[in-house]
């Protein structure tokens, strides 16, 4: 039985039931959750190329992790850039980091806690984060900033709660 199932889902047939996973683990003297768990290399120094970069859509821009592949939580880089007219949304984003932002090109607006801050090349800023907060780029042309969250949570992502990725 267990053979028929498992080529079967080789070949893309089927999907194992729980019931066959668990035989399956037991077999192999494994935890079931073996196989839904990503075995990940341990990255300790992330070098990227900007030409081997991956850059992500979002609506109204692009987004680059700057720390692909790294695999310890504490801080996310970014390299933002957001088209005339982007925003987060009319909602306010709270979450559980630090946030950092420095402006390279164009203008970023920032409003946090009901108060509005505005980024031109080389002005930076860092603020809690639970404060509510959201940015716009009220600018005419596209703007580019260097993004870091540091989240407190290791299961927040804050990334998601800033950007929504286009599939």
């Amino acid at each position: 039985m267990l053979e028929g199932a498992y080529e079967n889902y080789v070949n893309n047939k089927t999907s194992p039931s729980v019931s066959t996973l668990q035989q399956v683990a037991t077999a192999l003297q494994l935890l079931i959750n073996a196989f839904f768990v990503r075995k990940i290399v341990p990255q300790t120094i992330v070098h990227q190329k900007e030409q081997d970069r991956q850059t992500a859509a979002f609506s109204h821009g692009t987004l680059s992790n700057l720390a692909a592949g790294f695999t310890r939580s504490g801080l996310e880089p970014f390299l933002v850039t957001l088209d005339s007219g982007a925003d987060s949304g009319d909602t306010p984003i709270a979450h559980t980091s630090l946030e950092f932002v420095y402006c390279l090109q164009g203008v970023i607006s920032y409003e946090v806690d009901n108060k509005t801050h505005n980024l031109a090349p080389c002005d930076s800023m860092l603020f809690e984060a639970h404060l509510p907060h959201r940015w716009w780029n009220a600018g005419s042309e596209a703007s580019r900033s260097l993004f870091l969250l540091s989240p407190a949570d290791a299961l927040d992502r804050p990334d998601e709660r800033h950007f929504t990725l286009e599939t």
